[in-house]
């Protein structure tokens, strides 16, 4: 089939990768977002998908919106039998979802119902899901709400945090793919509608959402970290205000139950933090306007004391 592909951050790259290079079907295009200013210097930087695409000399576009007459010639002009959309970013327009020839194809991060929305993989983790997946689907006006094509489960390990089921889910939805793009050309691909009374909305993560509360049980302090890491991090407030971000964390206890949450109970092998029920122990960390680095460090540092309070 002759593709165009929309996607942007890296979730999109392993599908792309997977078309280009596992697969006979033609890339004939692909549609990214505009590069975006990235760093202290604010320097513009392309999406990667954008990068590997020009790399494999696959014709990129960046508009800035789908609803324009120039959009729909450019459609025209490409005239792609299928459209497979991974993390692309912005709403298709009635006009792109109606006009390939098979459709168009979204690989969505969660199993569906269940997780529709932006944040679907940090959302599943921080609620202390032990099973998600990926969901491929015909695209729909609404958000994540079409017609199911096929699913592959993926296990969340206690050890897992974003950045690894991320990449769990990438490669199985690559694969998950190209599986249903074959039984799209075979005809053979079964549409499964939705129950809405069982869908749940993973909403994009707010920066009030990061403040890390320690009055909690430890388990659900330990997902929220891990959901939240590699970007865009829990954080806490040290007795002198200043802001200290979690990579990684333990837990150290389950049972024991604390009044005085947040206080630091120990600074053997990390930093143990009473929780309302257990402890977590700190074991990465990112200090106010430093860089990351190992709470074995921070604690050498002498930035932390047994019997300090960490606040939201």
């Amino acid at each position: 089939m002759k593709i165009l592909f929309m996607g942007t951050p890296d979730f999109a790259l392993f599908s792309l990768k997977a078309l280009v290079e596992n697969s006979n079907h033609s890339v004939i295009g692909v549609v990214t977002q505009p590069d975006k200013p990235s760093g202290r210097g604010y320097k513009l930087t392309p999406p990667p998908v954008k990068v590997y695409a020009e790399e494999k000399n696959i014709p990129v576009y960046q508009p800035n919106t789908l609803r324009t007459d120039d959009f729909a010639a450019l459609l025209g002009e490409i005239d792609p039998e299928c459209i497979v959309v991974v993390a692309f970013g912005k709403i298709l327009p009635p006009n792109v979802l109606e006009y390939p020839r098979y459709g168009c194809v979204n690989v969505h991060g969660s199993l569906l119902p269940k997780y529709r929305g932006a944040a679907p993989m940090q959302r599943a983790i921080i609620d202390g899901e032990k099973i998600t997946g990926i969901t491929t689907m015909y695209m729909a006006d609404g958000i994540d709400t079409g017609d199911m094509l096929d699913k592959a489960e993926v296990s969340i390990e206690l050890s897992d945090n974003f950045e690894t089921v991320h990449d769990k889910l990438g490669e199985c939805g690559a694969s998950l793919l190209l599986k249903t793009l074959e039984k799209i050309e075979r005809g053979t691909a079964i549409r499964t509608v939705q129950n809405d009374a069982d869908a749940t909305y993973a909403a994009k993560i707010t920066k009030e959402e990061c403040k890390l509360s320690f009055d909690a049980d430890a388990l659900t302090i330990h997902n929220k970290i891990r959901g939240l890491s590699p970007f865009p991090l829990a954080l806490t407030h040290t007795p002198d205000s200043k802001i200290l971000k979690i990579v990684e964390a333990e837990i150290a206890d389950e049972k024991a139950e604390h009044t005085n949450v947040g206080e630091v109970l120990s600074l053997d092998d990390g930093i143990e933090v009473a929780c309302r029920q257990g402890s977590v122990r700190l074991l990465r960390v990112v200090p106010e306007g430093k860089s990351k680095m190992s709470a074995a460090d921070y604690i050498r540092g002498r930035k932390i004391a047994v019997g300090d309070i960490l606040l939201p």
